[in-house]
């Protein structure tokens, strides 16, 4: 099925295949299912929870802090993607952390740019790779493959983008057709995006929730209920839809990012070092597997986008910070005070956060 979860049909179709309440598994349960190779991640869901008031003071702060910046991001991503594609657009965002940049996307293309988007959000999967029902899809509704935009939040290490390189060399052997499988994110930690804003490590707000921010849609399931023939499913989490913020921050960054057009006009983007950042994600990982035992580099999250998917998710180990001071990762101490997490501080981290997975092997 087809459906605009908590958004406005106009901003996104989700190609995605809604499931009734999964038996959801606790995250130490889903913890050591995963590491011991007994499960695959994404089979399973662990129950989302309403972020704590306490919680949701700090997401508020940080859209008001950083709500420019990743306004100004999204407008330098939307002039780069209509610089790069000539007649319609077709974003494809992945879900769920592409999902608002996506929505907010669209829109800054239409009523900035003047250029015809349409929005899709489609389901990735590490090792298992991109679902190829939703994108034979949107073909099928009449898009051109050239026309195709893949779109996320961020990288942390690099690896969506790796899977999406390989699924995509794969999908269009299999159908003959030549669709572009760089990624467009806002900003490019590991140095392995086809395009991106940034390459800092910025707090992007979007982060810092999970389905209240992103159309009340969970992560994207691929287990036996998910036919040959279905699209990727998820959960529709309808009984959050009073405390959702989904349409309330995408609407608030568009309107940003049309009143810093109209202020300034269009972004002038600069390019981003994608070898120097390759390079300090390299360096970093081999320093930090030698220093703390890890023998599983998915183990270790860099950046604040993802130090804050592993506190709200996994089981952490260790959350590490460059500064705990600085207002970009309040939100962590409160989860990582919340959930009794160690914290470290390293002053030479290359990133503002990194958390550390406890592995199944410990203890």
């Amino acid at each position: 099925m087809t459906f605009c979860g908590s958004y406005r049909p106009s901003d996104v179709t989700f190609l995605l295949k809604c499931l009734p309440q999964l038996p959801f598994v606790d995250v130490a349960h889903k913890e050591k299912l995963i590491q011991t190779g007994v499960r695959h991640y994404s089979e399973m869901l662990s129950p989302e929870a309403l972020p704590s008031p306490r919680y949701l003071e700090v997401f508020r702060s940080a859209c008001v802090a950083n709500q420019q910046q990743m306004a100004r991001d999204c407008l330098t991503l939307a002039a780069l993607i209509a610089a790069r594609r000539s007649g319609p657009i077709t974003l494809v965002s992945l879900v769920r952390a592409g999902t608002p940049v996506g929505v907010i996307l669209k829109h800054l293309l239409g009523q900035v740019m003047g250029r015809e988007a349409a929005h899709y959000s489609v389901s990735i999967v590490r090792d298992r790779g991109i679902d190829a029902v939703a994108l034979g899809h949107i073909l099928k509704q009449g898009h051109a493959p050239e026309s195709i935009v893949f779109v996320d939040g961020w990288t942390g290490k690099g690896v969506i983008s790796r899977v999406l390189e390989q699924a995509m060399e794969d999908f269009n052997r299999q159908h003959e057709v030549s669709i572009d499988a760089g990624l467009y994110v806002l900003s490019d930690l590991a140095g392995t995006a086809a395009c991106a804003a940034s390459s800092l490590d910025y707090l992007i707000p979007s982060s810092i929730l999970n389905a209240t921010i992103s159309g009340l849609v969970s992560r994207s399931v691929l287990n036996d209920s998910i036919g040959a023939s279905d699209f990727h499913g998820c959960v529709y989490y309808d009984a959050f839809e009073a405390h959702d913020l989904s349409r309330e921050f995408a609407d608030g960054l568009v309107a940003e990012g049309i009143a810093q057009a109209q202020r300034e006009g269009q972004p002038s983007p600069v390019p981003v070092d994608r070898a120097r950042a390759a390079a300090i994600s390299a360096e970093f990982l081999q320093s930090t597997t030698a220093r703390h035992r890890i023998t599983d580099v998915n183990l270790i999250k860099p950046g604040i986008g993802e130090a804050t998917r592993v506190l709200l998710r996994r089981v952490p180990r260790l959350l590490i910070l460059r500064d705990p001071s600085a207002p970009d990762v309040a939100h962590l101490k409160v989860l990582a005070s919340e959930k009794s997490v160690p914290l470290m501080v390293d002053a030479d981290l290359p990133y503002q956060a990194v958390s550390l997975i406890q592995s199944a092997l410990d203890g």
